[in-house]
């Protein structure tokens, strides 16, 4: 583990500058992309939800990074329970579905089936629990790509939506709103 990395981690917080600071370490000096990774996935790490930060700023533009990780990112999911990194880590399965969706136009899956039930089980998950608005709204969002390709989604999502849809805060009613329209 890189000591520079990890103190930077450890120091960083959740406001833009610092996070925008951190990925901009990482892309300065990508091999030190399996270090963020690891503590990532070491959710015995007090620090994780930070990382989680980080990576999400990371794959943002880099979603590709994470194909070497995509079956261990995949199989944590369900793991994860700090609010700060289910927010970032249901951005990223986003970001993943919407990869694959697109690449997947082009017969170039980016995820596997298997990669692709387990990203749509922990959205769910994440939806029907009480996770907090912003992980909900990026979870709908990663089901709406999944949808396209699993059948069973779009009626199950549309169903969760239009129940829970009074009982939430206005932020979770409009993106609710919006992929109601689209399903």
């Amino acid at each position: 583990m890189n000591e520079t990395l990890y103190r930077n981690i450890e120091n960083s917080s959740a406001h833009r500058p610092s996070r925008d600071f951190n990925s901009g370490y990482i892309f300065e000096h990508p091999e030190l992309f399996p270090d963020l990774m690891s503590v990532t996935f070491n959710l015995n790490d007090k620090n994780h939800h930070k990382a989680c930060w980080i990576l999400e700023l990371v794959l943002e533009s880099q979603i590709e990074w994470l194909v070497p990780y995509l079956d261990l990112f995949c199989r944590t999911l369900s793991e994860y329970r700090h609010e700060g990194a289910l927010r970032s880590i249901s951005k990223i399965c986003m970001f993943a579905a919407k990869h694959h969706s697109k690449k997947a136009k082009h017969n170039l899956p980016f995820l596997d089936d298997k990669q692709i039930i387990l990203i749509t089980e922990s959205c769910f998950d994440w939806l029907i629990n009480d996770s907090k608005t912003a992980t909900k709204a990026y979870a709908m969002r990663a089901l709406y790509e999944t949808g396209k390709q699993i059948d069973w989604v779009y009626p199950e999502l549309r169903d969760i939506l239009s129940k829970d849809f009074a009982h939430h805060s206005p932020a979770y009613q409009a993106a609710a709103k919006e992929l109601l329209r689209k399903i």
